[in-house]
């Protein structure tokens, strides 16, 4: 089997002259995890591992990627973000490495369901990639598209985690925190959801998108009973761009939650979870799609929506946003707001009784 040369490149969007603290707290710990990738992926044996940096802009994931593929022609490639796989080991930065080496049409995500990092053998193979709107979305188009035998390493769940936030920031470990910013009141929610989730009298609420294997965690490793509401799977991955022959219209996405929200109003969330369980861990992103699209240029900004992450109500501009985080703030329960990590692998981070990983900034 022939071994190709590999090149690495890791997407780091920058903060820009506008962002508020938090937003320039998360740009610059991923920053940090590019270089740690940097080195990993050089120990690893790639031959070419490059930091791509930029300032946000509306150039969709497909079309930087066909830029690197067209313009630099790479033999084998892997591609990331720089908040991917924080807790990534050696042997899997050798791995992407080894599957990009390979002379097949073979490439390999931490989830084809949903990227956040992906090695791709023969890329010089590759036919014109569409303007994928993210990269969770790539593996679905190498495989139906561009006929690529896809392998994945989902089993791993660590692989999963990504930076997408101030609130994966803490559950990781950081030691930092954003300027200006006192982060006491979250740490305290969050040491009341574990309690929450450690007594078997109990019931912890979680929506959004959780997976089969956060259920079969949280069945076995929680004492508390566990109340799941599970929608919108594959809420970035579902482009029609990725699919060779879409056999279903199009919907947009829709959240049981999100519904009784647009009845109640955002204010309704806390008093909602509340009568459901004792804690609840919300996939705020799943809200936002339901009210405003998967066009996440549609949202609020990011400042916002990491404030909303932090329970800062007073900081949140957009006035939907800011009632649901207040909602969440003032619940007569303990309620954390985020994204996929927060209902996904960070569950693990947030729970575990033991705690079986090392900080990336240890």
């Amino acid at each position: 089997m022939a071994h190709r040369p590999v090149s690495v490149r890791i997407l780091h969007s920058q903060s820009g002259p506008t962002a508020g603290p938090i937003e320039r707290w998360v740009a610059d710990a991923r920053e940090a995890l590019a270089e740690r990738h940097r080195v990993a992926f050089l120990d690893a044996g790639a031959a070419d591992v490059a930091i791509l940096r930029g300032l946000p802009d509306d150039t969709p994931f497909g079309r930087r990627l066909r830029d690197i593929l067209e313009g630099e022609r790479p033999a084998g490639l892997v591609i990331l973000g720089s908040g991917a796989m924080p807790l990534a080991a050696s042997r899997d930065y050798t791995e992407l490495v080894s599957a990009a080496a390979t002379d097949d049409h073979v490439a390999l995500s931490n989830n084809r369901f949903s990227a956040d990092v992906v090695a791709i053998a023969h890329a010089t193979s590759l036919p014109l990639v569409p303007d994928l709107p993210g990269d969770n979305a790539l593996p679905r188009w190498l495989d139906e598209v561009a006929g690529y035998r896809v392998l994945d390493l989902r089993v791993r769940w660590r692989l999963g985690v990504d930076v997408d936030g101030p609130l994966e920031l803490l559950l990781l470990g950081h030691p930092g925190h954003p300027d200006g910013i006192d982060l006491t009141a979250i740490r305290v929610r969050l040491a009341d959801v574990r309690a929450v989730a450690a007594n078997r009298r109990a019931e912890l609420v979680i929506t959004g998108r959780v997976s089969v294997q956060t259920l079969r965690w949280l069945e076995r490793d929680v004492p508390a009973r566990v109340r799941a509401i599970v929608e919108e799977r594959g809420l970035r991955a579902a482009t029609r761009l990725a699919q060779a022959e879409p056999s279903l219209p199009g919907r947009p996405p829709a959240s049981i939650m999100g519904i009784h929200l647009d009845a109640a109003g955002p204010g309704a969330m806390g008093e909602v979870v509340a009568r459901l369980g004792d804690a609840g861990l919300v996939d705020s992103r799943v809200l936002l799609a339901h009210r405003l699209g998967t066009d996440e240029r549609t949202w609020p900004g990011p400042e916002d929506r990491f404030a909303s992450d932090l329970l800062l109500a007073d900081r949140v501009g957009d006035p939907w946003l800011r009632a649901l985080t207040a909602s969440a703030r003032d619940a007569a329960v303990p309620v954390l707001l985020g994204g996929h990590s927060l209902v996904g692998p960070g569950v693990r981070l947030l729970l575990a009784r033991t705690r079986a990983w090392r900080s990336p900034w240890s």
